[in-house]
């Protein structure tokens, strides 16, 4: 089964991982690595959500949809 977990490629060649289980590391792994333009050591997180977030803007943020969902916003 295929893991994603966020890392930051140190200048020695390391993977320093954020928020890791302990017992996933507990052999040689292979792993698979996407660079990104992100700003590391956490500075930007990567997650699904924002990684969408301009493709679906384009969905949501339009009259229709402002229409369809005014009944669960009762300060409007």
């Amino acid at each position: 089964m295929l893991q994603t977990y966020e890392a930051v490629l140190q200048p020695n060649g390391k993977l320093l991982f954020f928020d890791l289980p302990g017992n996933v590391v507990n052999m040689p792994r292979r792993v698979l690595v996407t660079f990104t333009d992100e700003a590391p050591l956490g500075e930007t997180a990567l997650c699904g959500a924002s990684l969408s977030e301009r493709a679906l803007a384009q969905d949501w943020l339009c009259e229709e949809e402002e229409a369809a969902w005014a009944h669960l916003q009762p300060g409007k």
